[in-house]
C-alpha cells in the first residue's frame, strides 16, 4: 500500500525538520525529543491511498475512527429535512484525510467558528467550530460535516462550490483528534453499529435508498 504525506504536514515537517537538525548540532541529548515530535507529525499527517469500492448507492465512510453515533435528527443547513447521521469520532492515531461518500458537485459551504469540547460528545456536532459540505447527486443530498475537537485548532477544506468530487476523493483533514458526520436519506440501508471501525474512502457505511 502506498503511504504519503498530506500537504497541509508539510507545513510543519520542514521546520520541525530544520529544528531538529540545529538541536541535533549543538545539543545531540536533546534531539531525541524534537526527532519524536517529528516522527509524530509525519505519522499524523499519513495519507494511505485506499481502495474505493464499486457500489450502486454506496455511502462511503468519510473519516477513519470510530463510530459513536446513529441517528435521525433534523439538518436544518443544507438538506432542509430529517436524515439519518453517522457520527465519527477520530483519535490522534487515526488517519484524519475526509473522504467524499459519494460522487456529486460541491453545493454548499458552511465555515462555523465555535467552542472546542470534546468531540466524542453527541454536543460537540451543535456547538463545536465546524465546517459543512453539501454534495448533490441528481436529486439526492448528502452532507459532511468536519468538527473541531478538544485539541484539533484548524479544520481544513480546499474545495469551492461547483466543484465536482467522486466518491471516495480527498476533500480535507482535521488536525489533531476531531469528529466528522455524514447525514443522509431516512430508509437507507445502515452497514455499520455504533462502536463499529471504519475507514474514509474504504468502508461502505450503508446503501442509500
Amino acid at each position: 500500500m502506498k503511504m504519503y504525506v498530506a500537504k497541509d504536514g508539510w507545513k510543519l515537517l520542514v521546520p520541525l525538520s530544520i529544528i531538529t537538525g540545529l538541536i541535533y548540532l549543538y545539543f545531540p541529548w536533546l534531539s531525541l525529543a524534537s526527532a519524536g515530535a517529528l516522527l509524530f507529525t509525519a505519522y499524523f499527517f499519513r495519507d494511505p491511498e485506499r481502495e474505493i469500492p464499486e457500489l450502486d448507492g454506496a455511502l462511503l465512510s468519510p473519516a477513519d475512527g470510530k463510530v459513536v453515533e446513529i441517528a435521525e435528527v433534523y439538518e436544518e443547513d443544507f438538506i432542509q429535512d430529517q436524515a439519518l447521521r453517522i457520527s465519527i469520532f477520530l483519535s490522534i492515531f487515526d488517519v484524519h484525510i475526509n473522504r467524499a461518500p459519494v460522487s456529486g458537485n460541491v453545493a454548499f459551504l458552511n465555515y462555523k467558528k465555535g467552542r472546542f469540547v470534546a468531540a466524542m460528545k453527541s454536543k460537540a456536532s451543535e456547538v463545536n467550530e465546524s465546517n459543512s459540505i453539501g454534495i448533490i447527486q441528481g436529486n439526492l443530498k448528502i452532507l459532511v460535516k468536519q468538527i473541531a475537537g478538544v485539541v484539533a485548532r484548524r479544520i481544513v477544506c480546499p474545495l469551492a462550490i461547483e466543484d465536482n468530487v467522486k466518491a471516495g476523493d480527498r476533500i480535507g483533514l482535521i488536525r489533531f483528534g476531531s469528529r466528522t458526520e455524514v447525514y443522509f436519506p431516512p430508509g437507507s440501508e445502515i452497514w455499520v453499529k455504533e462502536g463499529s471501525r471504519v475507514k474514509g474512502g474504504e468502508t461502505v457505511l450503508g446503501v442509500i435508498k
